[in-house]
């Protein structure tokens, strides 16, 4: 689910050095921003179709890239719901049945929670660094802003569903302006871009992420940050399958 990103470029004196950098170390340090050692967010999702509009409100707390957290707190019917990672195994408590459920590898490409986000999204990010191999394929202007095209194709023994993905990177903010999605025959099957840019618990970073399927025109997914604090203190104890029945 995703998913679901401090001038570092400054450091580097200009566009010719900044461009020299090793597209796999642009990645890292793109995922490094976005996630910070610790975090705490408040967010809402809100799913368009062509007859209808819904949106979820939720709590998310993460350590790193292992770990994390989701709480379901809008609409009523959801609230209370709880998705929990670990590392690359997605829990789920539903707690008007109160089941707990793991998600096997067969729904990871499935929606979450009805929306353009798969189950995947909320782990493929924490391995766009390990699990694929980097190319600079490019550079691209969108918005006004200098942006690296990187590709990523999966390593022979990464367990990813998607056969491809494109990456746009802020080359002066580190920011994943967009993102492109395709399955294993090389069809573009979903575009996920940053639709506003602002001060997110001290750093810039997108507020507004889009997700679109490019086989359904009037549905995409929106997914707005309220708030994200850097300076918690998670026990590690909260990313526990037993805590999912009690978090608040």
């Amino acid at each position: 689910m995703k998913t679901i990103l401090l001038s570092i470029s400054l450091l580097f004196g200009g566009l010719h050095v900044a461009a020299q950098e090793d597209p796999a170390t642009i990645v890292q340090k793109a995922e490094d921003k976005l996630r910070g050692e610790q975090s705490y967010a408040e967010m809402s999702m809100t799913i368009v179709r062509p007859a209808w509009n819904r949106t979820i409100r939720m709590k998310s707390w993460s350590r790193g890239n292992q770990y994390s957290l989701i709480l379901i707190t809008h609409p009523a019917r959801d609230k209370g719901t709880v998705f929990l990672k670990k590392n690359k195994e997605i829990y789920n408590w539903i707690p008007s049945i109160e089941r707990q459920i793991k998600l096997p590898p067969s729904m990871m490409n499935q929606s979450w929670m009805g929306s353009d986000f798969t189950n995947d999204d909320l782990v493929t990010e924490s391995s766009l660094v390990k699990d694929y191999t980097h190319k600079l394929i490019g550079e691209v202007e969108i918005k006004g802003r200098k942006a690296w095209k990187i590709e990523l194709r999966p390593k022979e023994d990464a367990a990813v569903v998607w056969g491809k993905v494109v990456l746009h990177i802020d080359q002066a903010e580190y920011l994943h302006l967009k993102t492109e999605f395709y399955d294993e025959e090389g069809d573009l099957v979903s575009v996920m871009t940053a639709e506003k840019i602002g001060n997110l618990g001290g750093k810039v970073l997108p507020i507004i992420l889009v997700m679109e399927p490019v086989a359904e025109p009037g549905h995409k997914t929106i997914l707005e940050y309220h708030q994200l604090d850097f300076k918690v203190n998670i026990p590690r104890e909260h990313f526990t399958t037993q805590y999912m029945k009690r978090v608040r």
